[in-house]
């Protein structure tokens, strides 16, 4: 008998079976790191175990997966987007100074074509300067970053810019029985176009051969360039659109108010099985990301760990993520 027929006769609940299905499957690795996190926060504090708790863990839990899609498509690509922070605060101060407690749907079309303009321009300064120049993504997408933050100095000279309409804050906040946040509505909007444009539409099959092999997806006659622009143009606008709901999320905004998660939302991603390398990752992937890392965050909370030994924890794991997801040898080699 075969390795693999032997393999094959072992039940699924048996624990090598189970070791062997975490270690080809990071989302399922990530789900059950939640659930096991989740459980030692609540035997840390029995008391947090309440409708509001598990509200504010399914809110947080979605913006980051919203603010991580397009981080996602760019890790994809072969790329990497360290303005996702920017791009969502810049947004979120178009959304409150736009709407200053207004609550309109000429206002609302306003704030989404200006954030999503904004977001779209960054992303196209962002995928020109990566393609067109061949700047490293990294230290474009940080340059950029800084220059948004700076413009937000600018634009609000360090104050609250506005304030949210009260209408469109329940549109984010209002919880459904008393514990499902009303912004799943936007997420059930919004992550099925996700998975749209990665499984079903051809540019999202570009982006994995783009991913997998520049060359390869050029001699097939992938137009390289324009698919690579096109993920930063699309996490941009992603970014934005995040920003907005994020707004709504804190009633106001300051500058570099979502400035971390840039960085969260990249580990959130890989997390998820995303691949610096290119050519590797899902949706599911993220979210399953995003619910990790908002878990972990409650459970440093709930350990009441300082900020800066979180920031150091969030480094450990990114690096021990890496060394696990990114070991196999890339395809495009």
């Amino acid at each position: 008998m075969s390795a693999a027929e032997h393999r094959d006769l072992i039940p699924w609940y048996h624990p090598k079976k189970l070791l062997i299905s975490f270690r080809r499957s990071p989302p399922l690795v990530a789900f059950a790191l939640s659930a096991l996190l989740f459980l030692i926060t609540i035997l840390i504090n029995p008391k947090g175990l309440n409708n509001r708790f598990i509200g504010s863990l399914i809110l947080l839990t979605t913006l980051l997966a919203i603010s991580s899609a397009g981080q996602t498509i760019v890790l994809i690509g072969g790329g990497m987007d360290f303005s996702v922070g920017a791009v969502m605060s810049a947004a979120a101060i178009i959304a409150t100074y736009t709407m200053d407690k207004q609550d309109s749907v000429l206002i609302y079309v306003q704030v989404l074509a200006l954030s999503l303009l904004m977001g779209a321009v960054v992303g196209l300064l962002n995928g020109f300067f990566v393609v067109k120049i061949g700047l490293p993504a990294m230290i474009v997408t940080m340059a950029v970053s800084n220059i948004i933050t700076r413009l937000q100095y600018v634009f609000t000279s360090g104050s609250p810019a506005g304030w949210a309409g009260q209408k469109f804050v329940d549109s984010i906040i209002y919880r459904f029985f008393d514990l499902i946040p009303s912004i799943v509505i936007y997420a059930l909007l919004f992550v099925p176009v996700v998975f749209w444009i990665l499984n079903r539409s051809r540019f999202g099959k570009q982006v994995y051969m783009v991913g997998n092999n520049r060359q390869a997806a050029y001699l097939t006659g992938v137009r390289v360039n324009w698919v690579i622009i096109m993920t930063y143009v699309i996490s941009g606008m992603m970014s934005a659109f995040a920003g907005i709901l994020g707004a709504g999320y804190k009633a106001t905004a300051r500058v570099d108010i979502f400035g971390e998660y840039a960085f969260t939302s990249l580990v959130a991603v890989i997390v998820g099985g995303t691949t610096f390398s290119g050519g590797v990752g899902t949706y599911t992937g993220t979210i399953a990301g995003a619910l990790l890392m908002t878990v972990l965050s409650n459970l440093l909370t709930t350990l009441g760990l300082p900020q800066t030994m979180r920031d150091i924890l969030n480094g450990v794991i990114i690096i021990l993520l890496l060394m696990l997801y990114n070991r196999s040898k890339a395809v495009r080699q």
